[in-house]
C-alpha cells in the first residue's frame, strides 16, 4: 500500500469506524511520556493507532494523533504548543488541528473545529477527539496524578 493518500482516501479513513478491540486498561501517560492505542475498522482490513504525547514540563502540553495504515497521520490535534506555520506561510496559534491534506501529509494545521469545546482537563480533550476521528469502541484510560 502506498503511504501516499488522496484527500476522499483520508477523509473516508478519518470517518470511518475504528474500535479498540481488547480488554487492555492504559494510564495517560504522565510528563514526558507517550501511548499507543490499535484500533482497527469494522471488518478489522485497516489498522489505526491513537497516540498520546505529553510534554516535558508543561502539564497542558499535549498531541493527540490519529494514524492510518501505520505511518500516516490523518489528523493531529496539538495543545500548549507553539504556532504553526503552514506551507502557504499563514501561522496558525496553539492550540490547533492538523489535518490530512494531499500533497502536503499533515503539515497543514487549521483552526481548532468548533466540537472542541473544553480545553480544560486532558481527559476529556482526549475523549472530544476521539470522537472526532470516529473511534467507536474506546479503550480505556485511567487518570494518573498529575493528568
Amino acid at each position: 500500500m502506498s503511504m501516499l493518500l488522496t484527500e476522499s482516501e483520508a477523509v473516508a479513513l478519518l470517518r470511518m469506524s475504528k474500535h479498540h478491540i481488547d480488554s487492555s486498561n492504559y494510564f495517560f501517560p504522565s510528563l514526558g511520556g507517550s501511548l499507543r492505542i490499535p484500533l482497527f475498522s469494522d471488518d478489522r482490513h485497516e489498522e489505526f493507532s491513537l497516540d498520546i504525547t505529553r510534554g516535558r514540563i508543561a502539564l497542558h502540553k499535549n498531541t493527540f494523533q490519529n494514524r492510518a495504515r501505520k505511518a500516516v497521520i490523518i489528523a493531529r490535534l496539538d495543545i500548549g504548543g507553539p504556532p504553526h506555520r503552514n506551507p502557504d506561510g499563514e501561522e496558525m496559534p496553539c492550540p490547533h488541528m492538523h489535518i490530512y491534506k494531499e500533497g502536503y501529509g499533515d503539515k497543514w494545521a487549521i483552526s481548532l473545529p468548533a466540537e472542541f469545546n473544553d480545553l480544560s482537563d486532558s481527559i476529556d480533550l482526549l475523549e472530544q477527539f476521539m470522537k472526532y476521528c470516529n473511534v467507536v469502541t474506546k479503550p480505556v484510560i485511567e487518570r494518573e496524578l498529575f493528568t
